[in-house]
């Protein structure tokens, strides 16, 4: 098995875990390692791979930081359309999605080495950002897509329609567009629901709505969301931003579909938490 090693960008606290990592494979499995983590080692001699290039030459990719390093090699594996797993640890400070502990590492490797290990599949969103005068970007992610106005703008007006039917102008200070796995991140502190990752589900919702009868949706995933920014903006400026790895400006005339993504991506599982026991564990769910 080749296994792809990504880490944070200067994630020092790492070297020692990396030093160990490398003995620890050199009997098991063959290491292919990432710039950011081959930088963090010793000097050697080893297997280096851009990120971009990591998806079609390994067979598991190890991530080593926190959920923004976890999301950006989300959307290189879905890129990809590969059907590699991803193991993320926790280096960071929340780890929702990079749920193995530290302790965890060598125990989860070993269950990926030996065809034991748990995975969960999570739907991913498909999103084509098509802007008046420019080619249409199409990219994968994981979490959310997220509607904003800039520093200086006003509240912003944007017109959402699911499949072929106009629903609604939400005005607003931004509008997020989750998967179940995003629900838990920007959209649950802007009041969205939690929507358990087994879910085949989008979710949209309002940031700071003008209208109080504007609440969060939860829509079969199956549907088709388009979010274009409205003419009665007035040269608001808005901003759409892609799991927090890539975004732009938006301006009249210009459309972003979201939609549910062919393949999902699989994650390997902390075999001894169940969901909600990292739902109360990461997020204090429950308590008082």
């Amino acid at each position: 098995m080749r296994i792809g090693i990504v880490t944070k960008h200067g994630l020092e606290e790492a070297r020692e875990t990396l030093a160990a990592l490398e003995v620890w494979l050199s009997v098991r499995a063959s290491a292919v390692w990432s710039p950011e983590s081959h930088a963090l080692m010793p000097a050697g001699q080893r297997v280096v791979l851009d990120r971009d290039a990591m998806p079609d030459q390994v067979d598991l990719v190890l991530v080593l930081g926190g959920d923004g390093t976890l999301l950006a090699m989300a959307n290189r594996v879905g890129r990809a359309a590969c059907n590699i797993p991803i193991l993320g640890v926790n280096f960071g400070s929340l780890g929702f999605l990079t749920e193995i502990r530290r302790a965890e590492l060598y125990t989860s490797l070993e269950a990926v080495l030996h065809g034991s290990a748990e995975h969960d599949e999570r739907m991913m969103l498909r999103v084509v950002t098509a802007r008046v005068g420019r080619e249409a970007e199409v990219r994968l992610l994981l979490n959310d897509v997220v509607f904003t106005r800039t520093a200086l703008s006003r509240m912003i007006d944007l017109a959402i329609t699911i499949g072929e039917q106009f629903v609604t102008l939400v005005r607003a200070d931004g509008l997020i567009v989750a998967s179940p796995t995003g629900s838990t991140a920007y959209n649950l502190s802007a009041g969205g629901p939690i929507v358990h990752p087994a879910m085949a589900a989008i979710v949209l919702t309002p940031i700071a709505p003008h209208t109080l009868t504007i609440r969060p949706i939860v829509i079969p995933a199956e549907r088709e969301v388009r979010v274009r920014p409205a003419a009665s903006n007035d040269g608001a400026e808005v901003y759409v931003t892609l799991d927090g790895q890539w975004g732009c400006p938006l301006g009249e005339g210009d459309e972003v579909a979201i939609s549910r993504a062919a393949r999902p991506l699989r994650l390997v599982r902390a075999s001894e938490r169940s969901y909600f026991e990292v739902l109360r564990e990461k997020l204090k769910w429950g308590e008082r």
